[in-house]
């Protein structure tokens, strides 16, 4: 450690937060584990489990004391002066950060005759169902989205105790509100959303053109219309704790 890292305050624990990054170094070894200084009131610790994503039979096989090492905050327990360390780089987001009705980017991982995994980076994939993929019937996922495509997602439902997410291509609310019909439109005829578009294209190059029911566009506006309302409740909502 520097002169000018000697001469900081010591971090806080009620200052740490989980999946903070800092570079420090190993400074004890022990059976269980190894501790580590991150500038903080307590060294933290990095359980044998936390060392690398694959087994580690001995700390001693991987660590050394004066080791310069990264590390993440796994967890804090401030009453009893414990910080829980990791050096394997955490997920962007967690299982438990998720929620319905989240909109989320991520990579189309696998495709199976029910439906696509998409990797949200939360560590396991979610399931976006066959049924889940458009408005209208899909035969087979790869009609709709391939492997490796990146796509937004809509949480739907999260089952923390099985550890199972899952997902939807639809009704997927767009960034900038709905669009109104371009001009030179055919009379009659509703904007289609990217989702809508992109599942036309993929009938069309199987020799199927999308018609658009009068009962579907009922049903898109009145999707259209709850989402311009649960925009303006929460646009309120927000200029009210502003306020």
């Amino acid at each position: 450690m520097s002169e000018t890292e000697q001469l900081r305050e010591p971090l806080a624990l009620s200052d740490l937060r989980p999946k903070m990054r800092f570079e420090g170094r190993v400074t004890a070894i022990e059976l269980f584990g190894a501790f580590v200084d991150i500038g903080a009131q307590r060294d933290g610790l990095v359980h044998i489990s936390q060392i690398s994503e694959s087994r580690i039979n001995r700390v001693t096989d991987a660590l050394k004391v004066g080791d310069a090492v990264t590390v993440w905050v796994k967890g804090v327990d401030a009453e009893q002066g414990r910080v829980d360390l990791t050096m394997v780089e955490p997920p962007e987001r967690t299982m438990g950060e998720l929620e319905p009705e989240q909109v989320l980017t991520g990579k189309v991982t696998k495709l199976a005759p029910y439906g696509a995994f998409v990797d949200i980076g939360v560590g396991r994939d979610g399931l976006v169902h066959i049924s889940e993929m458009a408005e209208g019937h899909t035969n087979d996922p790869s009609e709709v989205v391939h492997v490796g495509d990146e796509v937004q997602v809509r949480v739907v439902k999260v089952n923390r105790n099985k550890n199972r997410i899952e997902l939807s291509l639809r009704d997927i609310p767009s960034e900038e509100g709905d669009v109104a019909p371009e001009e030179g439109a055919a009379e009659g005829e509703e904007s289609l959303t990217t989702m809508e578009l992109a599942w036309r294209n993929a009938m069309e190059r199987h020799g199927t053109s999308l018609k658009v029911s009068t009962h579907e566009k009922g049903q898109r506006k009145r999707r259209a219309d709850i989402r311009r309302q649960q925009a303006a409740i929460v646009a309120q909502t927000l200029r009210s704790k502003q306020g």
